[in-house]
């Protein structure tokens, strides 16, 4: 049993390119093998609180001077009008139009599933207990703009906040140079059921939908991914004026596979999740030595080819391949990185799959890859990072719903569990709880 770091030459495709290939480590190297890319937002936070504290101060004037300052651009008015709208309808093709509805029939099918079902309980005679799901009133949604439109992300928010019945959904983005937003932001939104679109980017539209400008109305619970400046503008506003999605980080991707697995498909998952962006991180997880070779050939011609190459470059520097002695290690490592994403090619998928007990999205099987879930499938592709799913689920339906408890005791109800009431309030010192329970039995 031994611990190798292997350097394949990948230098034809850019030069610095480094594979980590870690062979049987011993389970006290894992913690420190797992280590995610550091994103530490702590430093941030006093240069994004002073933009916070001028947007909650100045609104819509605080708001402008951010965008002509950070994305370069002077906007007359913040909110997409109608007509801008109906004209990304004729900016894109049909055949990005049908896939989008198409993704968002998915999307609504799998999350209509979700409703919550509330039933009246009797804990005991004369005693019934029940909760009632509400829809959080208004929700922010936040899009990044960055190398990339990411329309699905207004799907994957937009569309289960309706079906929750949110009766506000405000969508803020970045817009381009020009003051435009990518027309098929505005054609998902438009699909899905967005209130308002607001051409706002980075803090400055963390701070709208937290405060409330005026013209950006105020948001009970913001949502959606972004930059670092973003993630720290979402952890401030969070302590006191907006509840939050989850806590944010760099995107990631765990596959498990075995001899069964198809070389191409496995690299093009790798690959896949590093052209997210330089500190995504993408992890192999074996206990067959005998694929890896033809795995990081794979990943070396398949990133040639990619237009987003250097972005992916970067990744792949931090992103490992960990052998490991048998299924066992495979499932305790993986339970214990808790991957955001977790693809399972192998002959026994099913066997392993109901062993996982942390992550956030499962793909299981040879023909599901990863974009199924971020594009299409119909599941959520907003989901823990940075091992925040041992704790936490993705987006869901729930997410945009808060429950409310209702319980009614008759007097004959009264007369059995006030004896019990006023016992538990007068050992704990409470007398006037005692007493609201007395005065009516008397």
């Amino acid at each position: 049993m031994k611990n190798e770091l292997f350097l394949p030459s990948l230098g034809g495709v850019g030069g610095g390119l480094i594979m980590k290939i870690i062979k049987y480590p011993s389970e006290s190297e894992w913690q420190s093998l797992l280590t995610r890319p550091a994103m530490d937002t702590t430093s941030l936070f006093g240069t994004v609180q002073r933009v916070l504290d001028d947007i909650r101060i100045r609104g819509d004037e605080a708001v402008r001077e951010y965008e002509l300052k950070f994305d370069k651009v002077e906007l007359d008015a913040l909110q997409v009008s109608e007509s801008e709208m109906a004209e990304a309808q004729s900016l894109i093709s049909d055949e990005l139009k049908s896939a989008i509805l198409v993704a968002l029939r998915n999307i609504e099918t799998f999350h209509e599933s979700q409703r919550f079902e509330g039933k009246k309980v009797t804990t005991m005679s004369g005693v019934t207990c029940w909760q009632k799901a509400v829809a959080i009133e208004k929700v922010g949604l936040y899009i990044p703009g960055g190398t990339a439109p990411l329309f699905s992300t207004v799907l994957m928010l937009s569309v289960p906040a309706r079906i929750a019945g949110c009766s506000e959904i405000v969508l803020c983005t970045p817009p381009n140079r020009e003051g435009k937003i990518h027309p098929a932001i505005l054609f998902a939104a438009k699909s899905a059921g967005v209130s308002k679109v607001f051409k706002i980017g980075g803090i400055q539209a963390i701070g709208a939908m937290a405060y409330g400008t005026q013209s950006v109305p105020k948001t009970y619970k913001i949502f959606g991914p972004g930059n670092q400046y973003v993630t720290a503008a979402k952890q401030l506003v969070s302590l006191k004026e907006v509840a939050i999605d989850m806590p944010a980080g760099p995107s990631e991707v765990q596959v498990i596979a075995d001899k069964s697995a198809n070389p191409a498909f496995v690299a093009s998952d790798f690959l896949s999740q590093a052209e997210h962006g330089a500190d995504s991180q993408s992890i192999l997880v074996t206990c067959d030595e005998t694929i890896v070779d033809a795995i990081v050939a794979e990943i070396e011609a398949q990133l040639a080819l990619l237009p987003r190459r250097e972005l992916a470059e970067k990744s792949i520097n931090h992103s490992k391949i960990i052998v490991v002695k048998d299924w066992d290690e495979v499932i305790r490592i993986t339970n214990q990185y808790a991957p955001e994403h977790l693809i399972i090619e192998t002959e026994n998928y099913r066997e392993l799959s109901e062993q996982i007990i942390n992550a956030g999205s499962v793909f299981m099987g040879h023909y599901t890859p990863e974009s199924a879930g971020d594009y299409a499938s119909g599941t959520n592709h907003t989901l823990p990072t940075n091992g925040y799913a041992k704790a936490y689920s993705g987006v869901n339906l729930d997410s945009f719903i808060k429950k409310i408890t209702f319980q009614e005791i008759t007097k004959e109800g009264l007369q059995q569990l006030g004896p019990v009431i006023e016992t538990m309030a007068a050992a704990e010192l409470l007398e006037a709880h005692k007493n609201a329970v007395t005065i009516r039995l008397k």
